[in-house]
């Protein structure tokens, strides 16, 4: 089931990105009647309102992506007995993707996309997305078993964002995306 959703998710990806390449520049990609354009002042991070079916793909995918890294996270720096360089590294992880969590929904709200607006439909929001028994068992482990299960699960979880920001960087358009695509692909390699 989950090569499954992983096979559809990148069909869906793969879809996205090739309809972004066949737009012509400037458009928002089928978005026709959506107001693009540029922000308030008050927005915490403002990007170029012009923007592509995979910078929108990208920064919908990413949000959930990234909660459910700052989720595990959370679960592991609540625990005792961990190693203290994965709990350095889980609170570089938290501290790294909430800014970037804000930075998205900003540039969605400027481009005046819901954070749902995702051909993904129901499917997960990406490869390496660990599944409710996996958080679970995290939650539930201790000691080593909770080391083992958060590293683990962040490698398979970094791998997947990085395919993300990849797929970003070979089709999208928005400077803004480029630059946090690279950043994440830079930042979770080294992790």
């Amino acid at each position: 089931m989950r090569i499954r959703t992983l096979a559809l998710a990148s069909t869906a990806l793969s879809t996205a990105l090739l309809l972004a390449g066949c737009s012509p520049s400037g458009t928002s990609d089928g978005m026709a009647g959506m107001d693009h354009g540029s922000s308030s002042s008050t927005a915490p991070a403002e990007t170029s309102a012009q923007f592509n079916a995979a910078d929108q793909m990208f920064v919908t995918m990413m949000i959930p992506h990234h909660e459910q890294a700052i989720d595990m996270a959370d679960m592991l720096l609540a625990k005792d007995g961990i190693d203290e360089r994965v709990i350095e590294l889980a609170q570089q992880i938290k501290d790294a993707q909430g800014p970037e969590i804000e930075t998205m929904q900003a540039w969605l709200e400027d481009w005046g996309v819901s954070a749902d607006d995702s051909s993904m439909g129901g499917m997960d929001h990406g490869g390496g997305m660990m599944s409710e028994d996996s958080m679970t068992a995290l939650e539930s482990a201790t000691g080593a078993e909770a080391t083992r299960l958060f590293l683990e699960g962040m490698i398979e979880h970094h791998t997947g964002a990085i395919e993300m920001a990849q797929a970003a960087l070979d089709g999208g358009e928005n400077p803004d995306v480029l630059e946090l695509a690279q950043q994440v692909i830079d930042g979770q390699s080294a992790e």
